[in-house]
C-alpha cells in the first residue's frame, strides 16, 4: 500500500472537546505520530481562546506564518495528548463575508444546494473554507508537490473544505469520513423507525421531510466527489448506500490507545478514588451511606435520549428496583450532558465542609441544576417512574447533566476518572454508528453492554459471542420493535453479573479491548490512503 508523506487531519474537535470525534482523534494521534512525526497535522478551530489541551509555539512554521495573507490567521503549537501531534488552529469568522461566493462556487462545481441552510451550517462551511485554504497555502508555501499528501476531512461540516481541496489543490488525495448520516440521525432522532423501513427511505426526500436539505446535501456531494469515502462501520456503510447514493470505499472502525488507561497499582488507585467520590456525592446528595461493595452503574455519551439508549437505562433501574433482581445495593449513574444552569450551591457546601446528611435533599437526583429543568426528559422520566432515592430504596439513581472534564465543581473528575469506578455500564443504542463508549469501558476494564444497532456492538461479536456472562461484554439484539424485551435482557445480564468475579471480568475485558487498539485498526486507515492515492490519480489524468 501506498503511504502518505504528509497527513493533514481536520475536525471541529481538534483541540476541541465536544463530542466522539475528539475520541477518534485523540486516540488515533499516537499511533499515527508514531508513523509519520511531523508530517502529521491536525487543523481545528481558534475559539479565540485556548483550550486547555492545546499549547501554543509561535516558534512553529514561523516563515510560513509570515507569509499568510492578513485576513487568514492561525495559531500553531501541540495537542496536549498522547503523542502531542503537531496543531494548527484557524480564525475563520473573518472569512464570513465569503459565504455567498462560497455557496455559489460549490454548487456551481460540485452541486451542493445551500438553499435551505440554517442553524449551524453557515459557521461550519465557513471554518471549512478556511481550512482548505490554510491546506492549501501550507501545500505551496512548503513545495510539497512532490509529495504524496492526503487531507482528510470528518463529518458534513467540513465537506466544503475537501471539496475546495479537490478543485484549488487537486494534487491532494482527499478523504472524507462520516461518523453518522445526517438523515438516518434524523430519522431516528424523530422517533421514526429507521431499519424496519431503511430499503423504502430514499435520502433526498427524507431531507427534504426533515428539513435537513442543506446538510444532506452538503454530505452527499462530498462522499461523490472526494478520492476516498469512508465510514466507521458496516451497519452506517448500509445507511451511506441507501441515503447518500453511495457506499464507502473503506469502513475505519474506531479504535482506542491502551496508554488512556492507568495499569497496575495505579489503576488500583484511580479506582479506589472514583469510588470513594462518586459514592461520597451520593450520600450526600441522598442522605444515607453507601455500601463499600455496592453496585455502581452507569451510562454516558451525547444527550439524544432515544437514539442512545437513556429512556431504555431508566427503565432497566426501574425494572430492576421493583424486582428481586437486584442482589446488592445498587446506585445508578446517568452521565450525560445537559443543559445546565450552574452546580448545586448547596450539594457542593455540604461536600466541601463534610457535613453529614440523615434525610434527602431537595430534587435528590441531580447533581447540577438545569435551566428548563420541568422540560428535562430524563428529570421527568425519572420522575414519572417513582424513583425516590429515599432510604426504603436498594437501588438510587443519580443524573450527572455536566459535561465531566475535571472542572464541574462538584466530581471534579474527568469522564474517565469516574467511568474507573464502575462495575458495569449500559449504553443500550438504538441509533449508534460505531460506540466509543462501550470501547471505552471495556479499555477500562468494565463490564459493558451494548446493543447490535451499535457499530462496535456489531463489530465485538466478530471476537466474542456477547451472550456469556463472564465475556465482559453483553450485545442485546435491537429492533425497532422489542424495546421491553431489551429492557428485561438487560436488567437479567445486570443481575448475572452482580455475581460474578469481579477481577476475572475485569481481565477478560481487557483482552476483548485489545482487538480493537489503533495499533491494529489502523491498517484500514492505511488502505483508505492508498486508495485515495489511486483515486486522485486517476483523477489527475483530465485535469
Amino acid at each position: 500500500m501506498v503511504k502518505p508523506d504528509y497527513i493533514f487531519e481536520s475536525s471541529w474537535e481538534v483541540c476541541n472537546k465536544v463530542g466522539g470525534i475528539y475520541t477518534v482523534l485523540s486516540s488515533k494521534a499516537r499511533t499515527l505520530k508514531n508513523e509519520f512525526k511531523d508530517r502529521l497535522l491536525f487543523v481545528g478551530p481558534d475559539l479565540d481562546n485556548n483550550p486547555n489541551d492545546f499549547k501554543e509555539d509561535h516558534s512553529l512554521f514561523c516563515d510560513w506564518k509570515n507569509a499568510l495573507p492578513e485576513n487568514l490567521k492561525v495559531k500553531t503549537g501541540h495537542w496536549k495528548i498522547p503523542g502531542e501531534p503537531l496543531v494548527i488552529l484557524v480564525s475563520y469568522k473573518t472569512f464570513s463575508d465569503k459565504r455567498d461566493s462560497l455557496y455559489y462556487e460549490m454548487w456551481n462545481t460540485f452541486r451542493v444546494n445551500s438553499v435551505h441552510a440554517y442553524g449551524d451550517y453557515d459557521e461550519s462551511c465557513i471554518f471549512a473554507y478556511s481550512v482548505g485554504m490554510v491546506i492549501e497555502s501550507f501545500y505551496n508555501f512548503y513545495e510539497l508537490a512532490n509529495k504524496r499528501v492526503v487531507a482528510l476531512f470528518n463529518e458534513w461540516m467540513l465537506g466544503m473544505g475537501a471539496l475546495y481541496i479537490q478543485k484549488q489543490a487537486p494534487a491532494i488525495a482527499t478523504l472524507f469520513t462520516t461518523h453518522a448520516t445526517t438523515v438516518g440521525r434524523s430519522i431516528a432522532g424523530n422517533n421514526k423507525p429507521l431499519y424496519s423501513h431503511i430499503e423504502a427511505y430514499n435520502g433526498d426526500q427524507m431531507a427534504k421531510e426533515l428539513n435537513v436539505e442543506a446538510k444532506h446535501s452538503l454530505e452527499k456531494q462530498t462522499a461523490a466527489f472526494v478520492d476516498c469515502f469512508t465510514t466507521v462501520s458496516d451497519i452506517t456503510a448500509s445507511e451511506c448506500r441507501q441515503l447518500l447514493d453511495k457506499s464507502p470505499d473503506v469502513v475505519t472502525p474506531n479504535g482506542f490507545d491502551k496508554d488512556f488507561v492507568p495499569c497496575g497499582d495505579h489503576y488500583i488507585k484511580k479506582r479506589d478514588e472514583a469510588r470513594k467520590k462518586l459514592k461520597l456525592v451520593v450520600e450526600k446528595l441522598t442522605g444515607r451511606p453507601v455500601h463499600k461493595d455496592a453496585f455502581l452503574v452507569a451510562t454516558g455519551g451525547r444527550y439524544e435520549y432515544r437514539n442512545k439508549g437513556i429512556d431504555v437505562f431508566i427503565d432497566v433501574m426501574n425494572a430492576l428496583r421493583k424486582s428481586n433482581g437486584i442482589k446488592k445495593e445498587m446506585v445508578a449513574f446517568i452521565m450525560v450532558p445537559a443543559w445546565v444552569h450552574a452546580a448545586r450551591a448547596d450539594l457542593k457546601y455540604i461536600i466541601e465542609n463534610d457535613y453529614n446528611t440523615t434525610a434527602p435533599m431537595q430534587t435528590p437526583f441531580l447533581t447540577h441544576w438545569l435551566n428548563n429543568m420541568k422540560d428535562d426528559p430524563v428529570m421527568n422520566f425519572i420522575f414519572s417512574s417513582g424513583f425516590t432515592n429515599t432510604a426504603t430504596e436498594k437501588l438510587r439513581i443519580v443524573f450527572v447533566p455536566c459535561y465531566l472534564d475535571g472542572q464541574d465543581q462538584i466530581f471534579n473528575k474527568s469522564y474517565y476518572d469516574l467511568l474507573i469506578g464502575m462495575d458495569a455500564t449500559v449504553f443500550a443504542s438504538y441509533y449508534e454508528p460505531w460506540g466509543y463508549t462501550p470501547l471505552e469501558s471495556l479499555a477500562f476494564g468494565i463490564p459493558t453492554v451494548t446493543t447490535d444497532l451499535a457499530g462496535f456492538g456489531s463489530w465485538v461479536k466478530t471476537v466474542v459471542s456477547g451472550s456469556r456472562t463472564e465475556e465482559g461484554v453483553a450485545v442485546i439484539k435491537r429492533t425497532d420493535d422489542n424495546y421491553f424485551e431489551v429492557v428485561h435482557r438487560i436488567a437479567e445480564t445486570l443481575s448475572e453479573w452482580m455475581d460474578t468475579d469481579t477481577d476475572a471480568m475485569r481481565n477478560r475485558c481487557f483482552a476483548t479491548a485489545q482487538h480493537a487498539e489503533w495499533r491494529k485498526f489502523i491498517e484500514y486507515y492505511y488502505a483508505a490512503f492508498d486508495t485515495a492515492f489511486a483515486n486522485a490519480e486517476k483523477r489527475n489524468v483530465y485535469i
